[in-house]
């Protein structure tokens, strides 16, 4: 094996291209860890927010939460791993790269039935869907769901797993292509972004929605808010077109005792039991065909640039994949 792998290195915060590839020192598995061969990694919004300077990380580094491969080299203590087994994860370090180190606790077994490809689009998204609606807020058979961007990875995972459960779903895209992926994925209403809490109301015969799903952030959140119900919940996770200005909770009262989340992954993965129980019930419903997970992009791992420009651009649907 080399000492050295291709990797993608950030010596600097900017646009897509401080994102470039390099020869970089492999790493090793040390206590409790994995040593993974990467088949797939995937591409996520935060990556960008991280890579711009807008969240802070220490420089220089190698981007990258969530990947899938086979184990090549295992640390000390590990009990419950072999290598040559397939694995993934969306809570690794540095998996724009050839190779990369998880630690066992947080690694993902990959069933057969699953591809290598949809290991590595699953984790986050898959895990983030799972967590929306079993644990945000608990969807329950019949109630109706609004959720935003149903053309994105998250999106197309949860318009499947909201009908899986019997639930009403209304989504928003900004295209007909992104409209024609939304309602495969079993939407019952779909929408353009302009008025869409007037259409909302206009849907549900003036009575709002249980549950706004809402990744999108600063331009749909007063929106997302004037389309709940009374007694609503607006589950806000992610930022998408930007943050959320600060929020004068006066309105919730007004907007009918409302509620807000503010919900982040790694909160809901709080130990094996718990990431056992979201990875496997997402990976079962791949490898039975129950949830079709859309690959909207692969690019070389050497052409990261492009794959976070065309992200940010809103140009991919699906997940998007960096392959080595």
């Amino acid at each position: 094996m080399s000492e050295n792998m291709k990797a993608i290195v950030v010596t600097e915060t900017g646009g897509p291209d401080v994102l470039r590839a390099a020869d970089v020192p492999m790493p090793l598995a040390g206590p409790g860890e994995l040593l993974i061969k990467v088949a797939a990694s995937g591409v996520n919004f935060i990556e960008t927010y991280q890579r711009s300077g807008h969240y802070a990380i220490d420089l220089p580094y190698t981007p990258g939460s969530e990947a899938a491969g086979s184990i090549v080299a295992v640390g000390d203590g590990v009990e419950d791993f072999a290598v040559g087994q397939r694995v993934a994860t969306a809570e690794g370090r540095s998996t724009y790269a050839e190779f990369t180190v998880v630690e066992a606790a947080k690694a993902l077994q990959v069933p057969d039935g699953v591809s290598d490809d949809v290991a590595a689009a699953l984790p986050l998204q898959g895990m983030t869907a799972h967590y929306l609606i079993n644990s945000s807020y608990h969807v329950e058979p019949g109630q109706t769901v609004l959720t935003h961007a149903g053309a994105g990875g998250v999106g197309l995972l949860l318009i499947q797993l909201l009908k899986d459960r019997g639930a009403r779903v209304i989504s928003t895209v900004s295209t007909d292509e992104k409209e024609a992926l939304a309602r495969g994925a079993g939407a019952d209403e779909v929408l353009r972004y302009d008025g869409f809490p007037e259409r909302v109301r206009a849907i549900t015969d003036g009575t709002g929605v249980d549950v706004v799903y809402d990744g999108v952030g600063k331009n749909t959140f007063d929106g997302s808010l004037k389309a709940l119900r009374l007694r609503g919940t607006l589950v806000l996770y992610g930022a998408a077109s930007g943050p959320v200005p600060p929020f004068d909770l006066q309105r919730l009262n007004a907007g009918g005792s409302l509620s807000i989340t503010r919900p982040k992954l790694g909160d809901f993965l709080q130990n094996p039991q718990e990431r056992r129980w979201r990875s496997q019930e997402v990976f079962t419903a791949a490898a039975t065909g129950k949830l079709e997970v859309r690959i909207g992009a692969r690019y070389p791992l050497a052409e990261a640039a492009q794959a976070h420009t065309d992200l940010q651009a809103r140009k991919t649907t699906g997940k998007v994949l960096l392959v080595p």
